[in-house]
């Protein structure tokens, strides 16, 4: 069993090489974990920076001590992919953030696409965007990630077209054959650089936004022959993708 990791602002020790892990944090470890002298955590930042950490003791029920000795730092992955991930009603999205990050997706962009029931607006737009983040964080933590996900605001279509014009691969997962759509699996990978991957909503992606996509220089791509859902089908195509680049080797 790996080590637990825990999410930390700040990594530096003081000059003896103790580190307090306080606060919800230190609460769950001594309080839910039970972590007692002897055992390894790791602390991150999650944003590349981590510590392995010896646990000396505790304090309280939601003071732990732990023996911090070198930090390092995990450099981003390459090729990095974004998955543009259409808004699914209910909990479905944070399902899909949560199985993307456990697969090791390294951006997520919530889409307000036209066919899209579910629509982020004033307070309950931003309610739902803090689910997608610590859904994020918690599955980072829980996957033993030291770089979690990064994610975005919601955007438009025409702010994903953009995106999609910057990247060194761009699809559209699309079932549609008649259209025109090829296997992921045999796609043309970049060695480096970014990958986006646009995933529709329910009633799949629309005429116009196809259109408006393949002027950005997006292809359509098919994962196989069933048809999974939105929620889904961002987490597939990260796991073919990652083995495909290497990543996963």
């Amino acid at each position: 069993m790996t080590a637990p990791v825990f999410v930390v602002e700040d990594l530096r020790a003081d000059s003896g090489g103790q580190y307090v892990l306080d606060g919800a944090e230190g609460r769950h470890a001594v309080s839910v974990k039970r972590l007692r002298s002897g055992e390894d955590v790791v602390l991150t930042d999650g944003a590349g920076r981590w510590a392995e950490c010896v646990v000396t003791g505790t304090e309280g029920k939601d003071r732990l001590i732990v023996r911090m000795d070198t930090v390092s730092e995990e450099p981003p992955e390459s090729p990095r992919i974004t998955v543009v991930q259409a808004l699914p009603k209910g909990d479905r999205g944070e399902l899909a953030v949560e199985t993307m990050t456990e697969t090791g997706v390294d951006r997520v962009v919530p889409w307000a696409a036209s066919r899209c029931i579910t629509q982020w607006k004033g307070d309950r737009g931003l309610k739902a965007l803090a689910k997608w983040r610590a859904t994020a964080r918690e599955a980072g933590k829980q996957s033993r990630r030291v770089r979690f996900p990064e994610v975005t605001d919601a955007m438009n279509s025409r702010q994903v077209a953009a995106l999609l014009a910057t990247a060194d691969l761009a699809a559209v997962l699309h079932e549609d054959r008649a259209y025109g759509s090829e296997p992921l699996a045999t796609a043309q990978l970049p060695a480096d650089g970014d990958i986006v991957l646009v995933v529709g909503p329910e009633g799949g992606v629309s005429p116009d936004e196809l259109a408006l996509f393949a002027e950005a220089g997006a292809k359509a791509y098919r994962l196989g022959r069933s048809v999974l859902r939105t929620s889904t089908a961002g987490t597939a195509a990260t796991a073919l993708l990652l083995g495909r680049t290497g990543r996963w080797s």
